[in-house]
């Protein structure tokens, strides 16, 4: 299992690199507008703040430019670019085509029909909504279930995304997602709890240690 942040921000991925349990970067089109700076700079910031994959989103809508985008940003990324690319019949062309040279995922997977082409595609990593599925199907944990149970004994993990509390987070995890990620702030939130540190609070009181 690995955790993700969520974000194009390189100042946010300075703080991740700092904890050390957050294992890479995941962006798309909307985070990397975010950022001060064009993509390509942004995305040179940020694959040497993390050690782990780098997740970059297609954004071009011919077969013949998604291929050529997905070699730019792994001409740019290197070794750890994960391509984002969107399910759809058009985007799982692409990834059939560039899955023995680029590490691809299917991002916005709202059935386990899709996330079965998408293992037969060659993707390493299925993408699921998990909040935005519950607003548009009704139970985005259960699309994660689903999704898992298609993909079982297969090489094609899942990473849930659109995670908007620690109690789905959770829920996600058990329903068989592989990964997580998260923005910013909600890392922070599942790293924490008002019991932790009132528990810690209560050794400090009353107990003795090297310091």
């Amino acid at each position: 299992m690995a955790l993700y942040l969520d974000s194009a921000i390189a100042s946010e991925a300075e703080v991740v690199k700092l904890w050390g349990w957050v294992k890479g970067i995941t962006t798309n089109p909307t985070l990397l507008s975010q950022s001060d700076t064009p993509p390509e700079t942004t995305l040179k910031k940020l694959v040497a703040l993390t050690n782990g994959p780098l997740y970059y989103q297609l954004v071009a809508s011919d077969k013949a430019l998604m291929l050529a985008e997905g070699r730019k940003a792994f001409e740019i990324i290197g070794s750890q670019t994960i391509l984002k690319i969107p399910a759809t019949p058009l985007g799982f062309e692409v990834v059939a085509s560039l899955s023995s040279e680029i590490t691809c995922s299917v991002t916005a997977i709202y059935s386990a029909a899709q996330a079965a082409v998408a293992r037969e595609a060659g993707a390493k990593i299925a993408i699921a909504y998990v909040n935005r599925a519950t607003r548009l199907l009704g139970d985005g944990i259960a699309l994660v279930r689903d999704m898992a149970s298609v993909l079982k004994g297969s090489d094609t993990e899942i990473l849930a995304a659109s995670i908007k509390s620690p109690e789905e987070a959770a829920a996600s995890l058990q329903a068989g997602a592989d990964h997580l990620t998260l923005p910013l702030a909600m890392l922070q939130v599942i790293a924490t709890h008002e019991f932790s540190q009132k528990t810690v609070e209560e050794f400090a009181k009353g107990g003795i240690g090297l310091q």
